[in-house]
């Protein structure tokens, strides 16, 4: 008996004699609510949402959150991909574009019609996805291993939000790599958001989400360029006389020694403009050409269109510590990110920052992810590595992947000697600077 008609729970549809349903019992309206109603609690349980579930199509800015009439475009293209995808999910789709650009809420609109379709579909934020494989090892765990893993690689529609802001230790590649080309493989309809370039990715990654026959790549929207890179854009514009065509290595009133280091500077520059990788550092006092040869490689990177960020350190904490006001245009977080993850930094004036707990802690966290990724870097400093804290001394001194090298000629711009030595460059620096 139905508790909700209190009829029989059966009833034999109104259909003429040949029909399918003719003469068979068919749950009545109030069971086959209630079966749906429960379908539905399940297909949420299953897909990870929980209160992601308000994300639909209906609730989306049909423009995108972006004044640019450019990127309003872009996302009402990306917004048409999704709905075409969400009725008949074939292939991958990728959706690109930066922090709060709509991307999400795109990727569970996905996700949210499909099961209100009755279909399972699974969501996971990357970082979070991995942490969890990573907790199963533990005692207490819940699910093993093999059944999480075997849940996202099969999902019938997974949605991987956040590719690329995952740490990239060996393990977590390793297991992307797995789910991803396990998908790829089987062609299972897949969903991914990322806030960084398909080419900032791993090779074998990239390769698979832009395969054109399987996947639909949309860019949401056109990241605009942080205050950060502003400054970044603004330096490099004050500095464009600084080129290596004009850097003067031969200044014949330099002993031969000097010379030489001027010269081998250039060459170790150059060379690393043409092709970045691993570590460049500079040191030698104010005026010795550092500098120069740094926004060199910069202005030579920017001629031949590839992504650099040129900032003074003092310059670059300022803004971080702006970040906190209620006014400030970018995020803290954002801002750390996207330098963190520059394909190409330049760190000018190493060492002159205040040197407050923040300040280190925010220093070491910059150079110690660019260590372990090994994204090349270039620093000035008119300071000794031993004057820096171990462990971003120890990182900057990394023979595998640092060229260290001091330049000993003096301050171009006036003929005073160096210090003797063994003594500090930051003392002679600072005494030089009073002076001027």
């Amino acid at each position: 008996m139905c508790p909700y008609c209190k009829g029989a729970g059966f009833v034999y549809p109104d259909v003429p004699p040949g029909h399918p349903d003719f003469g068979r019992a068919v749950p009545c309206y109030c069971l086959q609510k209630e079966r749906q109603g429960s379908l539905m609690q399940r297909l949420q349980r299953y897909s990870n949402l929980g209160a992601l579930t308000r994300f639909t199509f209906d609730t989306l800015i049909p423009q995108g959150r972006s004044g640019n009439p450019a990127n309003q475009n872009r996302f009402q293209r990306a917004c048409q991909g999704a709905k075409n995808f969400a009725q008949n999910p074939d292939g991958w789709l990728v959706f690109i574009g930066p922090s709060g650009c709509g991307k999400t809420h795109l990727a569970v609109a996905i996700a949210n019609y499909r099961i209100q379709q009755g279909y399972p579909t699974f969501f996971v934020v990357v970082p979070d996805l991995l942490d969890h494989l990573r907790a199963t090892f533990g005692p207490t765990s819940e699910v093993t291993y093999d059944e999480l893993f075997e849940q996202v690689r099969n999902a019938p529609l997974l949605i991987l939000d956040d590719l690329g802001t995952q740490t990239n230790t060996p393990w977590a590649q390793e297991k992307l790599f797995q789910i991803i080309n396990h998908r790829y493989s089987a062609q299972l309809p897949t969903v991914i958001t990322m806030n960084t370039s398909l080419e900032e990715l791993e090779e074998r990654l990239y390769a698979r989400l832009s395969e054109p026959t399987l996947s639909q790549v949309y860019l949401v929207e056109e990241r605009e360029a942080s205050e950060l890179e502003h400054l970044s854009e603004l330096g490099l514009k004050l500095l464009t006389n600084m080129t290596f065509r004009n850097f003067d290595f031969k200044r014949v009133d330099l002993p031969v020694e000097q010379r030489y280091t001027l010269e081998h500077a250039y060459q170790l520059a150059y060379n690393f403009a043409q092709a970045p990788e691993g570590w460049l550092i500079f040191q030698g006092t104010n005026g010795c050409g550092k500098t120069h040869l740094a926004v060199a490689i910069a202005n030579y990177c920017l001629e031949h269109e590839r992504e650099v960020l040129f900032i003074p350190v003092p310059d670059f904490l300022d803004h971080l510590r702006s970040c906190f006001s209620p006014d400030s245009g970018v995020r803290y977080d954002e801002l750390l990110e996207r330098t963190k993850k520059s394909p190409l930094l330049i760190l000018d004036d190493f060492g002159e920052e205040s040197s407050t707990p923040w300040v280190r802690e925010k220093l070491y966290q910059l150079i110690n992810y660019r260590y372990i990724a090994q994204l090349p870097t270039v620093v000035t400093t008119s300071f000794s590595l031993d004057e820096f804290e171990s462990r971003i001394s120890s990182r900057m001194a990394d023979p595998r992947l640092s060229v260290v090298f001091n330049i000993t000629a003096p301050d171009y711009r006036t003929d005073r000697p160096l210090p003797e030595k063994g003594k500090s460059l930051k003392g002679y620096s600072h005494r030089r600077r009073m002076q001027t």
